[in-house]
């Protein structure tokens, strides 16, 4: 719940892309010098395992193209399997069963609360706070 409430709070309810987040980032963005994206972590998914990370129109293109097969094709969970074993959560370290070796010297199944939350993006409190809280209440 904490990485659904940091990364992409309506993961449960849209199929694959955020319309009200894209919608968002784009009357941000007009006023932001730096950009922030909109991407679910279906669409982040579809990147890590399927496409190469430079961002271009190709490659958006495409990232729709397999977000709709995996969210055609695979359940909920099996997305965010798929996307705790693929992201980066360390210099050169990939997924939660590496991390979990790596950082505690034991499997991702054996992790402890904390050791697990240790292991989360390390956003500023406030706004994982606030995410987890709408979340949460929504």
């Amino acid at each position: 719940m904490a990485v659904i409430a940091s990364e992409d709070n309506r993961f449960v309810e849209h199929n694959g892309f955020d319309f009200k987040e894209i919608e968002k980032a784009i009357k941000e963005n007009e006023k932001r010098k730096r950009k922030r994206g909109a991407s679910t972590i279906s669409q982040q998914t579809a990147k890590n395992v399927f496409l190469w990370p430079q961002s271009s129109w190709v490659r958006k293109g495409l990232e729709v193209y397999f977000t709709f097969l995996i969210e055609t094709f695979w359940s909920k969970e099996r997305i965010m399997t798929v996307y705790l074993n693929s992201i980066e959560m360390g210099k050169g370290i990939y997924g939660a069963q590496a991390t979990a070796k790596y950082k505690f010297n034991t499997t991702a199944a054996k992790l402890t609360k904390g050791q697990c939350a240790s292991l989360l993006p390390r956003f500023p409190i406030r706004y994982v706070l606030t995410r987890l809280i709408r979340h949460l209440t929504s």
